[in-house]
């Protein structure tokens, strides 16, 4: 028997805080490209280098000095209007998602903090937006209503929000079976801070998450919605508009209907790499 193994066996210490959580290379990328798209959406209007609306030089030409990203078949900039394009879908889709966080989460909150039978109805009928195929009916609404970007803000924005109210309500009914939550209870903390202060912050990474993720969903969903001509009426500059409308001329003017459909999916991939990267960083997955 050697020395070594008469030697105390000495366990390596417990840490005593977790590991800090690192955010992947991926997410910062992500981040770095909604700040980008930020930037873009609210500066739009100084940042095009030509009317978006007027035509300023010959029609079908391609990407140049002059302009970066060609013309379109009237011979507008498209740099300007895929500017344009982006300000409009960026700023519509977080409107949408927005409108739907915040209503959901408080119908959601509610729900899950009174519980009973204004918990049951408040389920059931949002079982019943869930049921059907919400997108589907929102289309078919902004149809009826006719082209136009609030129509279609307003049609998805109704279909949108159960989502978030489902999430909201099962964070906060598990939220309430916690120990800190009964503790507050028994100190006598009232119904409105109990809600405030003790359950809705639990709730807030989740739904921040799943808002985060669902950022490219909008996005598509507006984007089709302007594809089959139910956005803004021609001149206006959106993006799926700006692709169907060009993709005749696919194997000819390439740039035309490719660059626009390029700025979706750079929009819904930055949008998906930060959701990713928010959800490691907030629930450790």
């Amino acid at each position: 028997m050697t020395p070594t193994d008469l030697a105390p066996q000495i366990n390596p210490p417990t840490r005593l805080y977790p590991r800090r959580r690192t955010i992947s290379w991926s997410a910062w990328i992500g981040f770095a490209g909604i700040l980008l798209i930020t930037l873009i959406a609210l500066l739009a209007p100084w940042l095009t280098p030509y009317d978006p609306y007027l035509r300023v030089t010959d029609a079908y030409l391609p990407p140049s000095q002059s302009h970066v990203f060609g013309t379109d078949g009237v011979g507008r900039d498209l740099l300007s209007r895929i500017l344009v394009g982006v300000q409009s879908t960026w700023l519509a889709s977080a409107a949408v998602i927005a409108f739907s966080l915040l209503f959901g989460t408080l119908i959601g909150a509610l729900s899950g903090a009174i519980g009973g039978k204004t918990d049951f109805l408040v389920q059931r009928v949002v079982d019943l937006f869930l049921v059907f195929p919400g997108t589907l009916i929102a289309f078919a609404m902004a149809a009826v209503l006719g082209p136009g970007l609030l129509n279609s803000i307003a049609t998805l924005a109704i279909f949108w929000w159960p989502w978030y109210a489902r999430i909201s309500r099962d964070e906060i009914r598990r939220l309430r079976t916690r120990p800190h939550f009964e503790a507050a209870r028994a100190a006598g903390v009232g119904r409105r801070r109990l809600l405030l202060v003790h359950l809705l912050p639990g709730a807030l990474p989740s739904l921040i998450i799943a808002a985060t993720l669902d950022v490219s969903n909008m996005i598509m969903a507006l984007s089709v919605m302007s594809f089959l001509g139910l956005g803004q009426p021609a001149p206006s500059a959106e993006l799926g508009a700006m692709t169907a409308r060009s993709l005749d001329s696919l194997t000819v003017f390439w740039w035309i209907p490719i660059l626009p459909a390029s700025a979706l999916l750079l929009m819904c991939l930055f949008s998906n790499l930060a959701g990713d990267g928010l959800r490691s960083a907030l629930k450790g997955t």
